[in-house]
């Protein structure tokens, strides 16, 4: 499966943005997915996962109660929305799909191009 994101941008603190992450070559409705995120000079650090069946999610602490991952199978299509954005949230934001998830881990088998957030206060 191939992996496009898409969606960042440059923009104030305390909006919403939603990144999207569009899917080629197989159906994300079989596959597991997640992002993660790496900012300047930083590692990449998980952000959100979502199980292929049954719509279990989960969210890293720095984005819980901000951020929801949602797929729309028909566009095959996974989005990342992100509320009250902070200055920290500045960062190339990557989906993930596949792989396996631990309970409080995500390590995908394919990953996708990155999109840049950059959040000014």
């Amino acid at each position: 499966v191939q992996l496009q994101a898409s969606g960042g941008g440059s923009v104030q603190a305390g909006v919403s943005l939603r990144l999207s992450c569009a899917a080629s070559g197989r159906s994300i409705g079989t596959y597991d997915m997640g992002w993660f995120r790496q900012a300047p000079g930083k590692e990449r650090d998980f952000v959100a996962y979502r199980r292929w069946s049954g719509g279990y999610t989960y969210y890293a602490d720095s984005v819980k109660g901000r951020s929801t991952i949602s797929r729309d199978i028909a566009k095959n299509t996974v989005y990342l929305q992100m509320n009250s954005l902070k200055p920290e949230d500045t960062a190339v934001y990557y989906c993930a799909a596949g792989g396996s998830f631990t309970g409080s881990y995500y390590y995908p088998a394919y990953w996708g191009q990155g999109t840049l957030v950059t959040v000014s206060s």
